[in-house]
């Protein structure tokens, strides 16, 4: 039997809905076949932008659909690199392939504290009054990963006011925010500062599927032409199809009964892994309790070492993401991301077990 994995950070093959993908793809096709099939404009499907803009409130200039969230980052990346070079500020933890597209381009990066509340304002403050130019700050705000926190709305509105009076460039990354399984959402950073300073990104990935790879950025004004001039220079065309079929999700109003039942499976994971750890680890490790999401973070007792465990737990069948990977320097040594969205309740419950006896 294959491994138990809470390292995978996708979604339950349960989740993932073939025949509703097929039949939208379908209708995609005999819709607008000729121009899904052909080369198409660097920004995206122009019916995706419109609608993407108009929930977010934007010109549909503004939005530009990506072969996932990570492309665009490389994107968005050169803007504020390009515009004021200097360090880039992130969370620690933070969402590990970033780390490595900024060590490969031989940018320094910073790691704020964070604490149960999300990203620590007082110590944002701090760094940007420190010697020497920031870049940016780039923050996924909402089940984060890999700790699964939410910052607070005081904290945001805190964070929003650093990028206005520090003229902060922000990358909000949210690809998790509508895997909510309770609680209420607060407001998003883009719209508390108004979408100056602050980027906006998303992925289909988490809610639809990840292989269709559509992800979409909400760039300032500012930005626009230095996203586009990237976009029509790193391709000739980008993939129309997938971006049609997720606006065809939208069209025929599938898109959030396909969410709630994505949330029900994941919620249930979660649930099973909370209640798993309640059992088999307290006293031993503390852990964070997201209201959504992927992911959840473990700190492990004194003494405990993430990547000598990571070593023995895989040879026992069951394998996790040691913490210090999430950071750019020191740090997570004693920690791990456990990600309970890929496997059943009943094997997320074995998994844990296997960990606990480990320990």
């Amino acid at each position: 039997m294959a491994p138990i994995s809470f390292a995978r950070g996708a979604p339950a093959p349960s989740c993932l809905d073939p025949a509703l993908i097929s039949d939208c793809a379908r209708t995609a096709l005999e819709r607008d076949g000729t121009t899904i099939l052909s080369y198409g404009t660097g920004g995206g499907y122009g019916p995706l932008r419109e609608l993407l803009a108009e929930r977010h409130g934007v010109d549909p200039g503004r939005v530009f659909v990506t072969t996932g969230g990570l492309q665009g980052f490389v994107f968005y990346s050169a803007a504020p690199l390009a515009r004021r070079p200097g360090r880039v500020l992130v969370e620690a933890p933070t969402y590990d392939r970033p780390l490595k597209l900024l060590r490969w381009q031989g940018v320094e990066v910073v790691a704020i504290p964070m604490d149960d509340e999300g990203l620590d304002p007082d110590a944002l403050e701090a760094e940007l009054r420190r010697p020497g130019d920031v870049s940016f700050l780039y923050t996924i705000p909402t089940f984060q990963n890999p700790s699964g926190r939410t910052l607070g709305e005081g904290r945001r509105r805190r964070i929003a006011e650093l990028a206005a009076s520090f003229d902060l460039d922000v990358l909000e990354d949210d690809p998790y925010g509508l895997v909510r399984y309770e609680g209420v959402a607060p407001a998003g950073l883009h719209a508390l500062e108004g979408g100056e300073r602050v980027t906006f990104t998303s992925s289909f990935s988490k809610t639809v599927a990840p292989g269709l790879r559509v992800g979409w950025f909400v760039v300032p004004e500012g930005l626009r032409s230095a996203f586009d001039d990237r976009a029509v220079s790193t391709y000739i065309s980008p993939p129309l199809l997938p971006e049609a079929i997720v606006h065809e999700l939208f069209s025929r109003g599938a898109f959030e009964a396909n969410l709630e039942r994505v949330r029900g499976i994941l919620r249930a994971q979660r649930d099973a892994m909370l209640t798993a750890l309640d059992g088999q680890l307290t006293g031993r490790a503390t852990w964070s309790r997201p209201e959504g999401g992927y992911f959840l973070w473990v700190d492990f007792a004194e003494r405990v070492d993430a990547g000598e465990l990571l070593g023995r737990a895989t040879e026992a069948g069951v394998t996790f993401v040691r913490g210090s990977d999430f950071f750019p320097a020191e740090g997570g040594e004693s920690s791990a991301r456990l990600a309970f969205s890929y496997e059943s309740p009943e094997r997320i419950v074995e998994g844990v077990g296997l960990l606990a006896g480990l320990l």
